[in-house]
């Protein structure tokens, strides 16, 4: 066991609400030296000065021993790096901070989607230690201390080093895959499914309906493991049946909320929204995917939504579809 004596440091790249979050609770062990990275300066500034991220949590307090910063030049000093920006972002921004960083560098991505390019974003960032962190984690909760899960994906000895040394104290508990693809691929397929779930419970409002749809949605989740080669026995991770769980059964999933909006008659057209769905970027890419690689008819939920939300088809020609 590697001993907690020693002081690292820790930089979260991306203070919103979920970046927040984390570094809240990282801070909790008094051997992370935990540093909140952001663009905001506005946030930089009350961070330091008053302890609170009020942009995201207007009423909440921060541990005193984080320092935010907006100089790319802290990320020199990282042991450990956990990116929390948006899933389109992490690419360039790696490329931008890769000749800062140290040799021997903890590089995570905590972020949930894929690159603009539709690769895994682990294998395009330019970093030699690299992991994903995924799991069934609302930042309100992580904020207000309830204990949290995640799947660790990537080197056994990594996952070891990050939980024995940054993780005792924090509340925050991992299981572990070797089969980072595979926390990646969950991920973003989870967002997806939650819309498709959230369709059927604003048109039934029914326990037995969700399941019914929550069930094949796991059968179709196994079968994009398969096609991308993953294992799959990591759906069975929290990354997996955890998250996808939280999700699209949970009325704090956006993801979710879209779908029960539109299986309420509502129009819910999300070119030109400033809030960024990512289930929704994730029903095109693989709508076209699986079309592109002949496999759609393995896929009927996924073409029943790319369908609905982009060829024109109607709630009932999703409903039938889903429910054969």
């Amino acid at each position: 066991m590697m001993q907690n004596s020693d002081t690292h440091t820790v930089v979260v790249a991306g203070a919103g609400v979920f970046g927040t979050a984390v570094a809240e609770r990282l801070a909790w062990n008094r051997h992370n030296r935990v540093i909140l990275y952001t663009i905001e300066e506005d946030v930089v500034l009350d961070i330091n000065q008053n302890h609170k991220n009020t942009k995201y949590f207007p009423t909440r307090f921060l541990n005193a021993s984080i320092v935010a910063a907006g100089d790319k030049a802290v990320f020199a000093e990282a042991d450990y790096i956990l990116l929390v920006i948006p899933s389109k972002a992490i690419v360039p921004f790696s490329e931008e901070i890769r000749s800062m960083t140290k040799n021997g560098c903890m590089v995570i991505n905590l972020a949930k989607g894929m690159s603009d390019d539709g690769a895994f974003i682990t294998e395009k960032i330019p970093f030699e230690r690299t992991a994903s962190m995924k799991g069934p984690t609302f930042a309100i909760e992580v904020i207000n201390g309830f204990p949290s899960s995640f799947t660790f994906g990537g080197r056994k000895e990594d996952f070891q080093e990050f939980k024995e040394r940054v993780l005792p104290d924090t509340g925050i508990y991992l299981d572990y895959t070797k089969d980072i693809r595979g926390v990646e691929l969950m991920s973003v397929l989870k967002n997806m499914y939650a819309i498709a779930i959230g369709l059927v419970s604003g048109r039934y409002n029914s326990p037995n309906v969700d399941f019914m749809v929550y069930t094949k949605a796991v059968n179709e989740m196994r079968r994009f493991l398969k096609l991308f080669r993953c294992e799959q026995t990591t759906i069975f991770g929290y990354c997996g049946l955890g998250d996808l769980g939280l999700t699209s059964l949970n009325d704090l999933s956006r993801n979710r909320t879209l779908g029960m909006l539109m299986g309420k008659g509502f129009s819910c057209d999300q070119n030109g929204s400033s809030t960024v769905i990512e289930g929704y970027r994730t029903i095109k890419l693989m709508g076209e995917l699986t079309r592109e690689q002949q496999v759609a008819e393995r896929f009927p939920m996924v073409q029943a939504l790319y369908r609905l939300m982009f060829e024109g088809d109607s709630l009932n020609d999703y409903l039938q579809t889903v429910f054969s």
